[in-house]
């Protein structure tokens, strides 16, 4: 099945269809959406400028990652679900989309860093602040930022692109 087939069945099938004709549906998706980018990136900024010696360094590193670590992965889950929601909604309009393809790929490279760096300070070991080597984490804190920036730059710009 060619993409443009799988792209009009989608676009075609029941759910897809009320997804588009119930109208608070897709408003109601949309703000879900934002609302969870926004706990992702506050609690990935929080953690990042931690990592770089930014932000509450006078609290153990570990500690900090690991208070903010869950509402990442939450979050991600419900970005995951309501962007599967929008994308089944209108199909058309975001898998042909180059720009949402970058945002994909963005989010996948950066979620990945995030969960790299932190890993180590995850565990519950008594030496897992010093896990990390400083000079390695402080550019990755400072990419990370960067990437989810570029996340929800990508996320907005979808509406105008093609």
């Amino acid at each position: 099945m060619s993409p443009e087939h799988l792209i009009t069945w989608l676009y075609q099938s029941p759910l897809s269809t009320m997804i588009r004709d119930v109208l608070w549906i897709v408003p109601l998706v949309q703000s879900i959406h934002i609302l969870a980018i926004a706990v992702i990136f506050g609690s990935a900024v929080v953690s990042d400028l931690r990592l770089a010696g930014v932000l509450a360094t006078d609290e153990p590193l570990d500690a900090v990652v690991r208070r903010y670590y869950p509402w990442m992965r939450n979050a991600l889950i419900v970005l995951l679900a309501t962007g599967l929601i929008m994308t089944v909604g209108e199909p058309d309009r975001v898998l042909k989309n180059t720009t949402f393809w970058l945002k994909m790929a963005l989010v996948v490279g950066v979620f990945s860093l995030t969960w790299l760096i932190r890993r180590p300070l995850l565990r519950r070991t008594a030496d897992a602040h010093n896990a990390l080597s400083p000079p390695l984490v402080k550019p990755a804190a400072w990419v990370s930022i960067l990437l989810w920036s570029a996340v929800i730059f990508c996320g907005r710009w979808i509406a105008y692109t093609i």
